[in-house]
């Protein structure tokens, strides 16, 4: 069961997460990290038992965190997230990283999957943006930063709703960027160019994670390193989009 929120000081810096799965995946490895920095994680998913143990393993490692589950394409459920984020603490970062993964060869991809794709991926990302922006503006300045793909530059098959639902989350930042920007909110996006060596991948291809060799996949907890610079970045020399690959990736 989840936690009840607690009070780690008056006014807890708050890091708010979305897309948080696996212990190895990239979701998780943002939590660790910006726990790492003593910020209090709100971890945001639908499966309450990895939340929940994704909760465990950062206050075990003597982090602060909080499990707040939800869907990101519901309204209502990202409502009841913020008003207990105003419960909580402070705002200063927002990271969406849900994603639809939806594959498959153009002429067998059904409109509800391709629906499903934007919804999560697209209208996902607006939602947690509008609901992130609020306290966000309220408290003067933060960072809200999304996660890309290769995806968001160019589609190919068979991922054509993969890729028109990531580029449009990337227009989405890029709108942002240019709206929120001179009211000193960060947006940024990162393209992630190439395999995360995470559970997903490991699961569904291994042979993959062979072929590539030594540091041949983004490592996450390299990722996160990153999206931890682009929050720590001077307003006088913001990233608006950085991309990220392995050495050996082409591109």
């Amino acid at each position: 069961m989840t936690e009840p929120l607690e009070r780690q000081n008056d006014h807890p810096r708050l890091a708010w997460i979305a897309g948080v799965g696996a212990s190895a995946g990239l979701g998780a490895a943002l939590a660790r990290r910006f726990a790492r920095e003593g910020l209090t994680v709100v971890v945001t998913g639908r499966s309450h038992e990895r939340l929940d143990a994704r909760v465990a393993e950062i206050r075990g490692a003597g982090g602060h965190a909080l499990a707040l589950p939800g869907d990101v394409t519901s309204e209502s459920d990202l409502a009841a997230i913020t008003r207990q984020l105003a419960d909580a603490g402070t705002l200063e970062v927002a990271i969406f990283n849900a994603a639809g993964a939806t594959r498959a060869p153009t002429l067998e991809l059904t409109a509800e999957q391709f629906e499903a794709a934007w919804r999560v991926t697209t209208l996902g990302g607006f939602l947690f943006a509008r609901a992130a922006l609020q306290p966000l503006l309220a408290r003067g300045h933060g960072s809200l930063l999304f996660t890309g793909a290769t995806a968001s530059l160019r589609g190919r098959p068979p991922f054509a709703a993969f890729a028109s639902a990531k580029a449009g989350l990337r227009s989405l930042a890029q709108s942002l960027a240019r709206e929120f920007g001179p009211r000193n909110i960060h947006v940024a996006h990162v393209v992630i160019d190439g395999g995360i060596d995470g559970e997903r991948l490991r699961t569904s291809a291994p042979q993959r994670v062979s072929e590539r060799g030594p540091d041949g996949l983004l490592d996450p907890a390299d990722i996160a390193d990153a999206y931890w610079y682009l929050h720590r970045q001077s307003r006088s020399a913001w990233s608006q989009e950085i991309d990220l690959r392995p050495f050996n990736e082409s591109f």
